[in-house]
C-alpha cells in the first residue's frame, strides 16, 4: 500500500445524499477512506438504500482494501434504516427483563437487518451506565444503571452482533453515563478519578474486553483528573496509558464524530484528528462534510510524511484494521436487492412478545 493509502484507511466519513453522485465518488478515489458512515437522511426506501451502499461499494473497487460500511442502528431514538424494517427498543426495555439471552438475540436481529442492507459495522451496543438522571445523551440507550446488568446485557447484544457477522464497536468510552452535557454540543466535563471509573463506568467495557470486543468508541469527553489538558478522545493518557496499557485492550479504536460540538467548538478538526491519532486512535470519524474529510486526510498524509506520525504508529493501525476487515470477510460485491418478505421482521415481532 501506498503512504496515501494507508492514510485513507484510517478515515470513516459520511455522506450527503441519498443518490451515489461525484462527491461521494471523489471521497472514496481521492481519499481513498477506509470506511463510510450512513445517517437516516442517507437512507431512501428500501431499494433505493441498498442500490446506493452497492454503488458506494463499487465505487471503492480500485482501492487496495473493502470498506467498513457502518451505521448507528441501536434500537429505540437511534433507528437509521429504512421504516420497512420493524421497530427494535430501546436499550432500557431490553434491560428491564434481566435477561442476557433477549439481549443476544436483539444484536442477532440487529445484525441480520444491518447485512441485509448491506453492512458490516454497527455502533452498538452502549455500554454506558445510566448513572445520571439528568444525562441528556445516554437516557434510555443505555442498559440500565447498574453496571454489573450493563455489562451482562450490552456484551451479550455485542456477542448477538458478531455472531451475526457484523462487527461491534462498543461505547463510549471511558463512560458518558454521568454527563449532563450533550457532547453533539458541547465539551462535557466529569470530574472522576480513575479509580471511580473502575468501580462503575469500566465494569462493562472490561467485560467486552474480556469477551472480545471488536472495536472501541472514545468519547469527546474532558476528566481533568486524568488529562486536565485533552478530551479523552484526544488523550494519550485515556487511550493508551489506561484503554491499551491498563485494561488491556489491542483491538481498534475509534473516535466519536470529529465534528460534534465538542470538537468542533473547541478545537480545529484537522488538528484534533492527528492529535487523536497520536494519542492512540485507529479510526478517525468524521461523519459530516467532504471538505472536512478532505482537510482530516490531508492532515494526516501531512504528518506522515513529515514524520510526525511515525511508520511504525502508521504500521501499527493498519496492522488493526486491516485484521479486522479480513477477520469479518469483508467484501465491495454488491448485494441483492431484498424483497419485503427476506426482512426479519416476523422475528422482531415473535422476539418483541417476550419483552411484554
Amino acid at each position: 500500500m501506498t503512504l496515501e493509502q494507508k492514510v485513507g484507511q484510517l478515515i470513516i466519513a459520511g455522506i450527503d445524499g441519498t443518490k451515489f453522485d461525484e462527491k461521494m465518488h471523489q471521497l472514496i478515489t481521492n481519499q481513498q477512506v477506509g470506511g463510510l458512515i450512513l445517517y437516516k437522511d442517507n437512507f431512501s426506501d428500501l431499494e433505493g438504500s441498498v442500490r446506493l451502499v452497492n454503488e458506494l461499494k463499487q465505487g471503492n473497487a480500485d482501492n487496495p482494501l473493502p470498506l467498513f460500511m457502518s451505521v448507528d442502528q441501536e434500537g429505540g431514538t437511534v433507528s437509521r434504516l429504512p421504516k420497512d424494517f420493524a421497530a427494535l427498543p430501546n436499550a432500557m426495555k431490553v434491560g428491564k427483563t434481566g435477561k442476557p439471552e433477549l439481549a443476544e438475540e436483539m444484536g442477532g436481529l440487529l445484525s441480520k437487518e444491518l447485512r441485509i442492507m448491506g453492512f458490516n459495522m454497527d455502533f452498538a451496543p452502549v455500554l454506558d451506565v445510566n448513572s445520571n438522571p439528568k444525562n441528556p445523551v445516554i437516557g434510555s440507550r443505555s442498559f440500565g444503571t447498574d453496571a454489573k446488568l450493563v455489562a451482562d446485557m450490552g456484551v451479550a447484544a455485542m456477542r448477538g452482533l458478531q455472531a451475526g457477522g457484523t462487527i461491534a464497536v462498543v461505547k463510549h468510552f471511558p463512560g458518558h453515563g454521568d454527563t449532563s452535557v450533550d457532547s453533539h454540543l458541547e465539551l462535557p466535563t466529569v470530574p472522576k478519578t480513575v479509580e471511580q471509573l473502575e468501580k462503575l463506568e469500566w465494569i462493562p467495557f472490561r467485560a467486552a474486553i474480556d469477551q472480545g470486543a471488536d472495536a472501541v468508541m472514545i468519547a469527546h469527553i474532558l476528566f481533568p483528573s486524568i488529562d486536565p489538558d485533552s478530551p479523552s478522545s484526544l488523550s494519550k493518557a485515556v487511550i493508551t496509558d489506561l484503554l491499551r496499557d491498563r485494561l488491556g485492550y489491542d483491538g481498534v479504536v475509534i473516535t466519536d464524530d470529529m465534528t460534534m460540538g465538542a470538537i468542533a467548538r473547541n478545537y480545529g478538526i484537522e488538528e484534533a484528528a492527528l492529535q487523536s491519532f497520536l494519542a492512540g486512535s485507529d479510526l478517525i470519524l468524521v461523519a459530516h462534510g467532504y471538505d472536512t474529510a478532505s482537510q482530516v486526510y490531508d492532515k494526516l498524509l501531512e504528518a506522515a510524511q513529515s514524520g510526525v506520525i511515525s511508520e511504525a504508529r502508521l504500521d501499527a493501525s493498519l496492522r488493526r484494521i486491516i485484521s479486522l476487515k479480513q477477520q469479518y470477510k469483508l467484501s465491495d460485491e454488491s448485494i441483492p436487492i431484498p424483497i419485503a418478505t427476506a426482512l426479519p421482521n416476523e422475528e422482531i415481532k415473535q422476539w418483541l412478545s417476550q419483552l411484554q
